[in-house]
């Protein structure tokens, strides 16, 4: 599967029946994207899909709670975990799990490569419990809402370059 944005291209796979990998290049230096990512104003300003995001709570250190709240016509849809490692400016993993599908924790890692020319790779892993676990996530539209969450990130990148 790949996605089009109007900047970049998102490049979802499934390399293994319980495991989708993301890669997105960004054009901003590390520094930028990983504030993007570990800063609560600014992950609120694009990871809800241009829906108003409220952190509820940033405990951005290893074993610290985050959760996140999308707020959009329907309702509410939150999500949270605990941050399992932070290496700064290279690496998070922390749990995921969502509202909509309880009890369903995925292994998310993050990985930050520096290209060197002012852009940056994000790299996403998410491993889940099963194949079924997977493939209901990649079922319920996980891949537009991710591209919808990258193009705003992509405005807020340009904004703050």
């Amino acid at each position: 599967m790949t996605s089009q944005s109007a900047t970049e291209t998102s490049t979802v796979t499934t390399p293994s029946d319980r495991e989708i990998h993301v890669e997105r290049i960004f054009h901003a230096s590390i520094d930028r994207v990983w504030a993007a990512y570990t800063e609560p104003e600014l992950i609120a300003q694009w990871w809800g899909r241009g829906n108003p995001l409220e952190v509820i709570r940033w405990e951005f250190e290893r074993g610290g709670h985050w959760r996140l709240e999308e707020h959009y016509d329907g309702g509410v849809a939150g999500f949270e975990g605990r941050f399992r490692e932070v290496t700064p400016k290279k690496r998070i993993v922390r749990s995921f799990e969502w509202d909509g599908m309880p009890a369903h924790v995925i292994i998310d890692t993050m990985e930050l490569v520096d290209l060197g020319d002012g852009r940056t790779r994000v790299v996403v892993d998410n491993i889940f419990h099963t194949t079924q676990e997977r493939d209901g996530m990649l079922a319920s539209d996980m891949e537009q809402g991710m591209n919808a969450s990258f193009r705003a990130l992509d405005e807020l990148l340009a904004k703050s370059g």
